[in-house]
């Protein structure tokens, strides 16, 4: 069977592995006190040429939306997202259950515009019973977005402008970050986001951990308590070394940026193939997952064979499903496919 149905099938990478194996008899404080977590915060803090960052890591992304977004809004305050945002559509109701809605907007090809975002603010606003609204407390964005698309320095910076008027913070998604760094083309960087961002996240499960999640608050900006925010939602390894280690790992040796290109090149050799074969793209995602259209009785064919993600009905013959390579992809297996859809 082959697998392109997401990016984290796979354990982890083998020197992660193998990092946990040599520190394992090591006796460690917890909680992330150890000294791997703190080594691995000083190498992201200088990848981030942010050395004023606090740093905090958590086990899973919808664990990381639901702490930060619950420590950086009030009780009276919801998060606007793009309509197809992830905390919107993919997290069982996380952030609803801290008792903040999720406030939408349009989305583009899963990318939020400066422009509904101002509009939304200004008709809030201007709304005399507004008082007895929810009031946009935050601003959430993915990046990759949900359909692998990126945003662009200038997207990002026109976002940033209206949350700097209305005096609220932008806070970016990086579970698949690694991915939009290593984009051809693609222009934001970890210093840009430390630079603009007043939260983000560095994505581990989905970019070669077992699991866990970097959050960076630049410029001294974690919210108060937030290690306490984190214990209360159930997100906190007493064990913290096992996400310390990793991230240490992932940051060593430019680790984390290596296996991310690789993802890329196998997501590049994959729509090759397809294009080869007259396969219509859903749109043109520069990153890991790939959407394509098939015709329906093209993808029974496939199932016994090959894992991929539903997304949505084109129409009744068609369907968009997603191709998801990763950091661990081997280009054999797209080989396979290819020789498979050869055979459909």
């Amino acid at each position: 069977m082959l697998s392109f149905e997401n990016d984290y099938s796979e354990g982890a990478h083998p020197r992660i592995l193998q990092a946990l194996m040599d520190t394992n008899l090591v006796q460690q404080v917890g909680y992330g006190e150890d000294e791997y977590s703190q080594r691995a915060k000083e190498k992201i803090r200088a990848a981030c040429q942010c050395p004023d960052a606090d740093i905090f890591f958590i086990v899973g992304g919808t664990q990381t939306n639901q702490v930060v977004l619950d420590a950086l809004l009030s009780g009276t305050e919801g998060v606007v997202s793009a309509v197809t945002g992830h905390v919107n559509c993919h997290e069982a109701g996380a952030i609803e259950y801290t008792g903040h809605k999720v406030l939408t907007v349009p989305g583009y090809e899963g990318k939020m515009h400066a422009d509904d975002l101002k509009a939304l603010l200004e008709t809030f606003y201007a709304d005399p019973s507004h008082a007895h609204m929810v009031y946009p407390g935050a601003v959430y964005v993915s990046h990759p977005t949900e359909y692998g698309t990126l945003y662009t320095q200038a997207e990002l910076t026109a976002l940033k402008n209206v949350c700097r008027e209305y005096e609220i913070p932008l806070f970016l998604d990086g579970a698949r970050l690694g991915y939009g760094l290593m984009s051809p083309g693609a222009d934001v960087t970890l210093p840009f986001l430390a630079e603009i961002c007043d939260a983000f996240y560095i994505g581990g499960t989905k970019v070669g951990a077992l699991c866990g999640e970097a959050v960076v608050f630049p410029r001294h900006g974690a919210p108060k308590r937030f290690i306490t925010h984190i214990k209360q939602h159930g997100a906190m390894v007493a064990k913290g070394r096992l996400l310390g280690v990793q991230f240490d790992t992932l940051f060593t040796d430019d680790l984390y940026c290596a296996i991310s290109r690789h993802a890329i090149e196998m997501a590049e050799k994959l729509k090759a193939g397809f294009a080869q074969r007259g396969v219509r793209f859903f749109l043109n995602s520069p990153t890991n997952q790939q959407f394509v259209i098939l015709p329906n009785d093209v993808l029974k064919r496939l199932e016994p064979q090959v894992r991929f993600s539903f997304w949505e009905k084109y129409d009744d013959a068609h369907s968009v499903v997603r191709f998801a390579t990763s950091w661990a992809t081997p280009p054999e297996n797209i080989d396979k496919l290819m020789k498979l859809m050869d055979e459909t």
